[in-house]
Formats: structure tokens, C-alpha cells, sequence
């Protein structure tokens, strides 16, 4: 399920995130931009192929509190992160293939990397 706006919903993505038992994966995008346009579908029909995800289209202008202290200067910007950790945080080619392997490839023992703080307490602060 790919859910846009979070902060529209706030308290149900919330209770979505808190629910979700795979990772969290948020694209973070601009309404202006041409490739997201076409990157939200494919990233909608990924987020069907795998429902134990939960899926994150969050428009940078819109929700600029989403990103806590980071910046976006390339589209898209994928974070990807459970609970606390964050597993990637940066941008990729718009290929949901890319996307789609790097799922695929995340263990829960890897190493994280510096982003945003989790997603769902930063909706809780808005």
C-alpha cells in the first residue's frame, strides 16, 4: 500500500507505520517534478508486490518536517529504514528495479546510515 500525504492522515499512518512488521520505504518527491510523476506509479504498483511494507509518498514542499534536518536536491530520494535504523537514505536512478533489489537485499543486521529520524515520530511532532 503506497500512502501519500502522510501528514494528512497523520494519527492513521501513524498507527500503519507502528503496525507494519517490514520496513518503511518513503519516497521523498516534489509535485513539480516530471520523473517523480512517472517514478509514483511504479512505486505504487511495487508497493502491491509486497504488502509486509509499508510505503511512503511524501512531497518535500508539502512536508518538509518529514526529512528532520536533511536536505533534498536530487529526485527521487528513497529512504528506507525499521524503527530506528535507517538501511539507505539517498537518491537513486528511477528505475524501480533498483529499488525493487535493494529491498530485497536489506537485513535487519546490516549496518545503517545517517537520515532521517523514524518516520513515525517525526509525524507524531507535526
Amino acid at each position: 500500500m503506497l500512502i501519500q500525504n502522510p501528514t494528512h492522515k497523520a494519527e492513521q499512518t501513524i498507527a500503519t507505520l507502528a503496525n507494519t512488521e517490514g520496513l518503511t520505504i518513503a519516497c521523498y518527491c516534489a509535485q513539480w517534478c516530471d520523473t517523480c510523476g512517472g517514478y509514483k506509479h511504479d512505486l505504487a504498483q511495487l508497493s502491491e508486490h509486497y504488502p509486509q511494507h509499508c510505503f511512503l509518498w511524501i512531497d518535500i514542499e508539502d512536508d518538509p518536517d518529514l526529512l528532520d534536518d536533511f536536505d533534498v536536491e536530487n529526485f527521487p530520494t528513497l529512504l528506507i529504514q525499521k524503527d530506528d535504523k535507517n538501511y539507505f537514505f539517498g537518491t537513486m536512478l528511477p528505475h524501480i528495479s533498483h529499488l525493487e533489489r535493494l529491498i530485497q537485499r536489506v537485513q535487519p543486521d546490516d549496518r545503517g546510515v545517517e537520515g532521517p529520524a523514524n518516520l513515525a515520530e517525526l509525524l507524531a511532532e507535526v
